[in-house]
């Protein structure tokens, strides 16, 4: 297994990373020896890893662990870019979060991006027809992590979920590639319509903690929206919006707003 996991790890910086990382931490803590090497170091590659995390941390007395392996293995086996995601969302965790310098950290300790990858795998089986599994999955994210993302929710990759208490992300909700939330973001309905009901997200938006947003609207590509806001309406791209209920307020003061995380409104910001 030694063996097979320098050979994988070579060809992937990613995993190579983690895998020295993780290291580090068994020679820095002993006593985390076990949680360490049955997480990380026991696996050939990032994906089996993942796997395992998902199973170890979604077991109950209603699944056990050996079937949602199964489940998580067959995933990340079937679609290709569930890894590269994953990826994706490591490297913006590192990149955007200042709490974080480590690739091992995420996988092992920060439930937005636990919950996340989890997600995904429910993602997976709702794409295939396996509504009940799929709903199953995300019951146990609820419960786990605090975190209540549909399964028919599409995320992009390069997400950041910070802190990720009480998100919730709707059926038809649509979320771009590099998007940063934070701590109470619901993306949700109105009401009780059905159908295709709750907001699609651009690229590169950063949605402030605590705020809402509702309906079938868009938020256009690199905007900010302010902690506390609750938006009812489309959001150009490259803009800041704040207030209940949200308004234009000015540009997004910044090109990437969800890698810069400045939550600061021009009015209010330090000189």
């Amino acid at each position: 297994m030694a063996k097979l996991n320098a050979q994988v790890s070579t060809l992937d910086p990613v995993w190579q990373r983690i895998c020295v990382e993780a290291r580090q931490v068994v020679e820095d803590e002993p006593l985390m020896g076990g949680v360490i090497h049955s997480s990380i170091l026991h696996h050939a590659g990032f994906e089996q890893a993942l796997a395992f995390r998902f199973a170890l941390k979604l077991r109950s007395a209603e699944m056990g662990e050996q079937v949602l392996r199964e489940i998580a293995d067959a995933a990340y086996a079937d679609d290709k870019w569930l890894g590269q995601a994953a990826r994706a969302d490591l490297v913006a965790v590192v990149d955007r979060d200042p709490a974080c310098n480590r690739f091992v950290q995420p996988i092992m300790y920060f439930k937005g991006y636990q919950a996340l990858q989890a997600s995904r795998v429910a993602h997976w089986l709702w794409n295939r027809g396996r509504i009940d599994m799929a709903s199953f999955v995300q019951m146990r994210i609820s419960e786990m992590f605090g975190v209540d993302i549909h399964p028919g929710a599409k995320m992009g990759k390069g997400i950041m979920i910070d802190h990720a208490h009480s998100i919730v992300i709707g059926e038809t909700a649509v979320v771009g590639d590099n998007v940063s939330m934070l701590h109470s973001v619901t993306l949700g309905g109105t009401g009780k319509e059905d159908g295709d009901r709750h907001p699609k997200i651009g690229n590169g938006v950063l949605i402030g903690a605590g705020a809402k947003v509702l309906g079938n609207i868009k938020v256009g590509d690199c905007s900010r929206i302010a902690a506390g806001s609750v938006v009812l309406n489309e959001v150009p791209h490259s803009t800041t919006v704040a207030g209940v209920p949200a308004k234009i307020i000015g540009e997004a003061g910044c090109p990437e707003p969800a890698r810069s995380m400045n939550q600061w409104l021009t009015e209010f910001a330090p000189e």
